[in-house]
């Protein structure tokens, strides 16, 4: 089994030493050449995630047809807004009927594409598998062999069933679904509502904000959802809910962190200037704007977290607002 992991950021060299340690032949695609060379000598990606002692076997690479010549699997592990460039530079490396696993979260801007929708459109003259794997996984919690579960959203069960049982470990624990768009919109949609919750943290509000915050965030994800093609059940699930509680509550999330600090007034400009990593939910905050005008669907959370980001407007505004809204029935 020869497995191309695509992104050497904090998750991508998460899986790719988890599926080494399984005994698979793993080459980690590192984007930056002074980052794979310091890699490889170390035996550690100490920029993203540090600490974490890497399998003697596990091959980092730094040219992507070196990474991805003969894969029998691709793990797509780079920001989204970058995945449609990436797969250009690797379809010709690729084998007819390549399988494809999306395990970024979120949704292109320019486009307002799902990431299925843009391996199909790179990849549609190869006729690619395509899954996306998704739900509560902090890289550093992986790392470290702490239970976790996700799900594989997958159309093909004879493809996500064989996906299951190669991603899978005695302490990472796959679930397949054969709803993808729901799993793979789970992903991408909780991280505006992690960007909510820090807000509400960083203003000070309490556990009845945010709790408030997370049901209608929840409810919010699968209306759009919902519209977008998804089964509203499937939110309910790890891609949904699991990481969505994750993500609103657990301090090592990225988007969270935003939140943090803009209801504690910086601006956004402020903190992504200092951002080492990308947090997804920024550039989805946008596109969710836009899709909900466009599938006319309320969007009311994304709505306040748009312009508290994008039109300075105030976070303790932003949130007055959402609480004066026309009364309604849940």
């Amino acid at each position: 089994m020869k497995i191309a992991v695509i992104g050497g950021g904090a998750w991508g060299t998460t899986l790719a030493n988890m599926l080494s340690g399984k005994g698979y032949e793993i080459r980690l695609w590192v984007r930056e050449p002074e980052l794979a060379a310091e890699i490889r000598a170390k035996r550690e990606n100490a920029r993203f995630l540090p600490g974490v002692r890497l399998e003697r076997g596990l091959r980092i690479e730094n040219d992507p047809g070196a990474a991805a010549k003969g894969a029998d699997l691709y793990l797509l592990v780079v920001p989204c807004q970058y995945l449609r460039s990436m797969l250009k530079q690797l379809s010709g490396f690729m084998v007819h009927n390549p399988v494809i696993v999306c395990a970024s979260k979120g949704i292109e801007l320019v486009n307002l594409k799902m990431m299925s929708e843009v391996v199909q459109e790179e990849l549609e003259h190869l006729d690619p598998k395509f899954g996306v794997l998704s739900g509560p996984s902090f890289a550093g919690e992986v790392s470290r062999g702490l239970p976790t579960a996700v799900s594989l959203g997958c159309a093909r069960r004879e493809t996500g069933n064989w996906l299951q049982d190669v991603l899978s470990t005695d302490s990472f624990r796959v679930y397949y679904n054969d709803d993808f768009r729901g799993v793979e919109l789970g992903g991408a949609l909780k991280n505006v509502m992690a960007i909510a919750s820090g807000i509400s943290d960083g203003l000070g509000f309490g556990t009845n904000t945010r709790a408030a915050l997370i049901t209608r965030g929840l409810a919010e994800m699968s209306r759009l959802g919902r519209s977008l093609g998804a089964r509203e059940r499937t939110f309910m699930g790890l891609s949904g809910l699991g990481d969505l509680v994750l993500t609103c509550t657990g301090d090592l999330s990225r988007n969270r962190q935003v939140g943090l600090r803009i209801g504690r007034g910086e601006k956004l400009e402020e903190i992504m200037a200092g951002m080492q990593m990308v947090a997804e939910g920024i550039k989805t905050t946008e596109a969710v704007y836009q899709l909900g005008r466009t599938c006319g669907v309320e969007t009311p959370i994304t709505d306040q977290v748009f312009a508290a980001l994008f039109q300075d407007k105030d976070p303790g505004q932003a949130v007055r607002d959402l609480m004066l809204r026309e009364l309604k029935e849940e």
